[in-house]
C-alpha cells in the first residue's frame, strides 16, 4: 500500500465553534496537509471561494465543513459550492460534519451533493477514514434537471430493481473539461469522470489506478494524542455552556409566553455538547446532550415544567463534569442517566 503525502493539498475547514475548529486543525495538520485554511462559518467561506475564485485560483482541495453554524449553515454552503458560477471549483470533495446526523440532516447534505458525511462525536479515525475515502474512491459527478453532485450510488449497493438505470450509452460522458462524447440519443443526464487529482497531488503521480495509499501511522499516533490533550481542556469549555444554558433557564422564566427564543437557544447548545462530549472522553455528556437536544426540537413545549426539565439535563451534566466520568461512567453513569430519566418523570408528574 502506497503511503501519501498531504504537503501539496490543501483543506478549507469550516467550523464555528473555536475550541473545535482548533482540535480539528490541529488534526489536519498532523496528517501534514500542506495548508488548513480556517472559516468561522459559511459566510466566511463563501467570501473566502469567491477570493479564490477572482484571483484564478483552483480553491481548496477540500472542504471540511460543520452543518449548524450562523447566518450560513453547512447545508448553505454545500448548495452554493455545488451551483454558484463564483465557486473555483464546484466538484470539490464537501466533507459534512455534524452532531446533527440524524436522517432527515444527513439525506439533506446528500441531496446537495455532500461527498462524505462525518457524525459527531468524532474521533481521529473516523475523520482520517473519510478523507481517504475522498481520495481513494472519488465517485464520478452526476448532473440532471434537479441534481449535481457525487454519485449518490454507492458501488456496493445493491441494484433496486424499481429504479430505473442509465447506461453509458444513454448519457453524456465528460471525462475532461475540454472534450465531451455526445451520446447516440437526447438526455438530460451527464456523468463527470474527470481525473483524480488529487490522488495524483497526494501520491505525487506515483500510484496505479487501483492502488490504495494510507498515512504513516505515526502520525495518526500523534493526531490521537493531540485531541486527547484537547480533551483536558473540555470540562472548561462545557462548564462555560451549561452556564448559558442555566442563564437561558433563568430568562426563560422571566419571560413566559415569549420563550421560543429562548428555547431555541438551548437547542443549539444542546447540539454542540451532543457532538462534542464524546470526541473529548465524556460519552456521557453527548448521550446527556442528545435528550435535550431531542426535548428542545422546534414546536416543543415551553412551559415552566420544560424549563425544569432542562435543568434537569443541566444539573446531570454538571455531575458528569464534577465527577469526571469518562467512558461509559460505568455504575455511575448508569445511575446519572437513571437519575436524570426519574427526575424528568418527577417533573412531568407535578401538578
Amino acid at each position: 500500500m502506497a503511503v501519501y503525502d498531504f504537503s501539496r493539498c490543501n483543506v478549507l475547514l469550516v467550523e464555528d465553534n473555536l475550541y473545535v475548529r482548533n482540535a480539528l486543525e490541529d488534526m489536519l495538520r498532523h496528517f501534514q496537509f500542506g495548508r488548513v485554511t480556517t472559516a468561522d462559518n459559511g459566510e466566511d467561506a463563501i467570501d473566502y471561494l469567491k477570493t479564490m475564485k477572482s484571483a484564478g485560483n483552483t480553491g481548496p482541495d477540500i472542504i471540511f465543513s460543520d452543518l449548524a453554524m450562523a447566518p450560513i449553515n453547512g447545508l448553505l454552503l454545500l448548495r452554493w459550492v455545488r451551483a454558484s458560477k463564483d465557486c473555483p471549483n464546484r466538484m470539490v470533495p464537501f466533507l459534512m460534519i455534524s452532531g446533527a446526523a440524524d436522517r432527515d440532516y444527513v439525506n439533506s447534505a446528500r441531496d446537495l451533493g455532500v461527498t462524505e458525511f462525518i457524525a459527531k462525536p468524532f474521533s481521529v479515525t473516523s475523520v482520517y477514514e473519510r478523507f481517504l475515502e475522498v481520495v481513494d474512491y472519488p465517485r464520478q459527478f452526476v448532473t440532471t434537471q434537479n441534481y449535481f453532485g457525487p454519485d449518490r450510488r454507492r458501488k456496493s449497493e445493491g441494484r433496486n430493481e424499481d429504479r430505473r438505470e442509465k447506461s453509458d450509452s444513454d448519457v453524456v460522458i465528460v471525462y475532461s473539461a475540454d472534450k465531451k462524447v455526445k451520446p447516440t440519443t437526447p438526455t438530460d443526464v451527464w456523468y463527470w469522470r474527470l481525473a483524480n487529482n488529487l490522488r495524483d497531488k497526494a501520491a505525487r503521480g506515483a500510484m496505479g489506478a487501483k492502488t490504495k495509499g494510507e498515512v504513516p501511522m505515526d502520525l495518526i499516533e500523534e493526531a490521537e494524542k493531540e485531541l486527547e490533550r484537547a480533551a483536558l481542556d473540555f470540562t472548561v469549555w462545557a462548564l462555560d455552556y451549561l452556564a448559558k444554558l442555566s442563564d437561558l433557564c433563568t430568562e426563560a422564566l422571566m419571560e413566559p409566553g415569549r420563550r421560543s427564543r429562548h428555547f431555541a437557544d438551548i437547542h443549539d447548545l444542546a447540539l454542540e455538547l451532543r457532538g462534542q462530549g464524546g470526541t473529548f472522553g465524556y460519552p456521557l455528556i453527548s448521550t446527556f446532550g442528545k435528550m435535550l437536544y431531542d426535548v428542545t426540537m422546534e414546536g416543543c413545549r415551553e412551559d415552566d415544567k420544560a424549563v425544569e426539565v432542562v435543568k434537569c439535563h443541566i444539573d446531570s451534566m454538571r455531575a458528569v463534569i464534577r465527577e469526571k466520568v469518562g467512558g461509559d461512567g460505568g455504575e455511575l453513569g448508569r445511575q446519572l442517566l437513571k437519575g436524570l430519566r426519574m427526575s424528568i418523570e418527577k417533573v412531568d408528574t407535578v401538578t
